[in-house]
This record gives C-alpha cells, sequence and structure tokens, in this order.
C-alpha cells in the first residue's frame, strides 16, 4: 500500500506525462485524472493519441475513463478491472440507470447513497435521477474500446448485460434532453450579431466566429476552437445568384475540417463559406493580425490577444454571453443550438435535407432529417384539420 507521499509522487508524475496530451485534455481537468487514472491508462491514451485518434474522440474516452475508474473503486473498494467481469457491467447499468418511482419506495434502488457522495465530491456526478441512456451507452462504448485496445475481450455484447441494458433503459423513464433547449435559427443568430456590432476585437472575433460556425454548417465547437489559418483556402468569388452572371460577386472561401467526430482519417471533410461570414472572418483575422495558427483566441480584460486557441467550453461561453447580451436566457441556448439552428433554418427556407447535410456534415439522414420533420410537422395542414 503506497504511503500519501508516494501518491502524491505518483500523481505528480501522472500529470507531468498527461502534458503530453494538453493540446486534447482540457487543462483544467489534468490533475483530477491524474488522480483518478492509472499508469497504464495514461499509457494507452498516449498511444491512441499517437495513432491519430480524434481529440474529440480521445478527450471522450478520458474523461469516461476517469469516471469509471472513480465509480468502480467506490462501488467495489477496488481499481478497475481489465477485462471486467459480466457482473460489473450489469452492475454498472443498474447504478445509472434505475426507477425513480421505485426509488421513491425503496432508497437502495440504483446508485448506493455512497457511491453517489462520492463521485458528487469528486465533481463527476452533478445530475440528478438516473443518467441520460445514451451516456450510459457511450460510457459503456468507451469501456469496450479501451478494453480492445489492452488486447483483451470484455462481455460487453452478451445477452445478459444487452438485456440488462435495455430494461434499464424502459425503467429509467427519463425523456430525451436537446443539448441546446432552443435552436439559434436565423432571427436569433440576427439579435447576437446585434449584441457584438462593436469595433473592439472581442466584437469582431465573436462576430465572425458566430457567423463562421453557424454558415459552415452548425460546426460544433470543438471544430470551432480548433480551426486554423492554414485551414482556410481563398476561392474565387462567386454570384449571388449562381444563375445570374450579371448579379454582384461574393467573397467565397473553403475550410479544411480534417477529421471530425463524422469522418475518418482519409476522409477531408470540408465547407464552403461565401458572403458576410468570409468578410467578417476576413476583417477578424486582419485587425487581429493573425496569419497563421489558431483563428480564434482568447482575448483578456486588456485587449490583448493569446497566441492558444480558445477551448470548446470557451465557445460555449462566448455564446451564452452574447444570448445574455442579446436579452435572451442564456440557459435555453448552448453552442450546439448553433447545429441545430443551422439546419431548422434550413428548413424553414425549403432547402432540400440533402443540399443542408452535404454543409451540416451529417452522416445520419434520419438525425438530420429529425430537424426537418419538425418544421414540416408545424407548416403542414396535418396539424390544421381543426383550428
Amino acid at each position: 500500500m503506497a504511503t500519501t507521499s508516494e501518491q502524491k509522487t505518483i500523481q505528480i508524475r501522472r500529470a507531468e506525462e498527461l502534458d503530453a496530451l494538453d493540446a486534447i485534455l482540457p487543462f483544467d481537468r489534468r490533475d483530477q485524472l491524474a488522480a483518478l487514472l492509472t499508469d497504464e491508462d495514461v499509457a494507452t491514451l498516449k498511444y491512441l493519441a499517437q495513432q491519430g485518434m480524434g481529440d474529440n474522440t480521445l478527450r471522450a474516452l478520458a474523461s469516461d475513463l476517469g469516471y469509471l475508474e472513480a465509480w468502480c473503486g467506490l462501488a467495489t473498494g477496488s481499481p478497475l478491472p481489465w477485462p471486467a467481469p459480466e457482473s460489473l457491467l450489469i452492475k454498472f447499468v443498474a447504478h445509472h440507470l434505475w426507477d425513480p418511482a421505485k426509488r421513491v419506495e425503496d432508497p437502495s434502488h440504483g446508485m448506493p447513497v455512497a457511491v453517489e457522495t462520492g463521485l458528487r465530491a469528486e465533481r463527476l456526478l452533478r445530475a440528478d435521477g438516473p443518467h441520460a441512456p445514451d451516456t450510459v451507452r457511450r460510457r459503456l462504448t468507451s469501456w469496450s474500446i479501451m478494453t480492445r485496445w489492452r488486447g483483451l475481450s470484455g462481455a460487453f455484447g452478451t445477452l445478459s448485460v444487452k438485456t440488462a441494458l435495455r430494461l434499464a433503459v424502459n425503467a429509467s423513464k427519463r425523456p430525451r434532453q436537446r443539448k441546446s433547449k432552443k435552436a439559434v435559427t436565423g432571427d436569433v443568430l440576427a439579435k447576437l450579431l446585434s449584441a457584438c456590432a462593436g469595433d473592439r476585437l472581442v466584437d469582431l472575433r465573436d462576430r465572425a466566429l458566430l457567423l463562421v460556425a453557424f454558415a459552415s454548417g452548425g460546426r460544433r465547437r470543438s471544430e470551432v476552437a480548433a480551426l486554423r489559418v492554414e485551414d482556410l483556402v481563398d476561392e474565387e468569388p462567386v454570384r449571388t445568384d449562381p444563375a445570374d452572371k450579371s448579379s454582384p460577386p461574393l467573397p467565397c472561401l473553403t475550410i479544411h475540417l480534417g477529421r471530425t467526430k463524422t469522418t475518418t482519417a482519409d476522409d477531408d471533410g470540408h465547407v464552403v463559406l461565401i458572403g458576410r461570414p468570409v468578410t467578417a472572418l476576413r476583417h477578424w483575422l486582419a485587425q487581429a493580425k493573425i496569419d497563421t495558427g489558431p483563428v480564434f483566441r482568447r482575448i483578456d480584460q486588456w485587449g490583448n490577444i493569446d497566441r492558444r486557441a480558445l477551448t470548446p467550453q470557451s465557445v460555449n461561453l462566448i455564446l451564452k454571453a452574447r444570448v445574455k447580451q442579446a436579452g435572451l436566457d442564456p440557459a435555453a441556448f448552448s453552442a450546439h443550438g448553433l447545429r441545430s439552428g443551422y439546419l431548422t433554418e434550413a428548413a424553414n427556407r425549403g432547402i432540400p435535407l440533402l443540399e443542408a447535410m452535404q454543409q451540416s456534415l451529417h452522416k445520419s439522414v434520419t438525425q438530420a432529417a429529425s430537424y426537418y420533420t419538425n418544421v414540416e410537422r408545424k407548416n403542414g395542414r396535418a396539424a390544421r384539420l381543426v383550428i
């Protein structure tokens, strides 16, 4: 059993090793992850980073792994075993997906109080009630991936685990929560742009960020934060009306996104920006004197521009701040509202779904079509039989 001093030394060493993943893992969680992860966990994460695994995927794996290690220690009194026995997988499902009504009758139902208290103390558990089914599935998937990368096979695909997960999802009765309660549609975007209509550097940055994020298909906040000048390619101007050669020209550029959440290493995702977003982006880069490296950067209270890129969380906070300045409710919006808002606005304007998906880079027609379905229902005749 290691002494407190030895444990502290080990944590410091792990934290230093995690510096190699500084561009991927959030710095403010480095020390926490160093305390939760084992040497083998850190080695695996570093190996996956060297193999070119996407930043978002690696970030999720690190976060999920830290949570699993903490949960297992509290629930069993032992570190996370590799491979995990079938009984531990079922215990994980039972602790995170449960029936709220039965919990009122039986306090022992679901996650034990001691485990819940411990996770809250580590700031790893914030929500009340059972977990979202998607969160549980994602953590099980991360667990399975890490097991396979260790050269082991787990019981994740067994009938008992699948059945336990299906029954627990049905019992948890948790409604699906949207990542952003409200979508940033065209009218909302106009209000946000008005809130940053000044000439300060922070206004120029935020205006360019919002326009680029929305017009490029509703880019994810991680993709916006990761955008670099080297990813931008100037194109020949295009006509306002492609069918009318006498219509005014508009500035155009291509954004190369590289590897994203829905692309592979060999699939270089790219989108086209036309018109006002291009003008705003070029103006920001010129005024900020940025000609290489991260496009969107932190600006301190004195107007000094950092060399480092904004974090994905910063993108979310910037949007919420502008939402508040626009007189809207920050709790109702998140950065994902730009993504859902783009597709909703495209549906409102009658743009074909597949054309919108070329810009949003959605791979799933079903997922993208859900925004179109909501608009079509509101605008259609079926809901107007009795009015």
